[in-house]
C-alpha cells in the first residue's frame, strides 16, 4: 500500500517495506444531489436561493449582485442571467435535479428557471407560492363635503 523504501547494508540492497502511508485525497466541498430552488421575483428586482432538501442555504444571487441598476433589475434578462450563475454554482455543488417554488408577480420568473435549466440541471417540480390576497385592505372612508 505504501512506498517501498531500498536501503543498502554495507553493500549488499535489501528491499525494507516501510509503512509510509499515501496522502489521503482531500474530500473538497459535499456534494448535494438533490435541491431546491426559490424564486423570488417582484417588479423591481428577482432573488434566487439554491438550498438543500432540509431548506439550508447553499449559493444566492440577485440581479443587483451582477450589476444590473435600477429599472433593468426587474428584467427578464437579468433574470436570465441569475439563473445561469446559479445553475453554474450549482453544478459546482454536484445537483443533479432541483424542485423550483417560485413567488411573487415579476416579469423574471419564467427566464430565471430557463437559464437554470440552459445548464443541464433536471427540475422535478415547480410550485407557485405566490400570496394571495383574500380580501385586501379597508378601503378610504368617502370624503365629507
Amino acid at each position: 500500500m505504501g512506498k517501498k523504501k531500498i536501503s543498502t547494508v554495507e553493500g549488499e540492497k535489501a528491499a525494507v517495506e516501510t509503512a509510509v502511508p499515501a496522502a489521503p485525497k482531500a474530500s473538497g466541498k459535499k456534494r448535494f444531489e438533490s435541491g431546491i430552488l426559490n424564486i423570488e421575483s417582484t417588479y423591481n428586482n428577482t432573488k434566487l436561493v439554491l438550498a438543500d432538501q432540509k431548506g439550508n442555504t447553499l449559493a444566492w444571487s440577485t440581479s443587483g449582485a451582477l450589476g444590473f441598476r435600477g429599472a433593468k433589475k426587474g428584467t427578464p434578462f437579468a433574470a436570465a442571467k441569475i439563473g445561469e450563475t446559479l445553475g453554474d454554482k450549482a453544478l459546482g455543488l454536484g445537483m443533479k435535479e432541483v424542485r423550483v417554488v417560485v413567488k411573487g408577480v415579476g416579469s423574471g420568473r419564467e427566464s430565471a428557471i430557463r437559464g437554470f435549466i440552459g445548464k443541464g440541471i433536471n427540475i422535478t417540480s415547480i410550485t407557485d407560492c405566490t400570496p394571495v390576497p383574500h380580501n385586501g385592505p379597508k378601503p378610504p372612508r368617502p370624503r365629507r363635503a
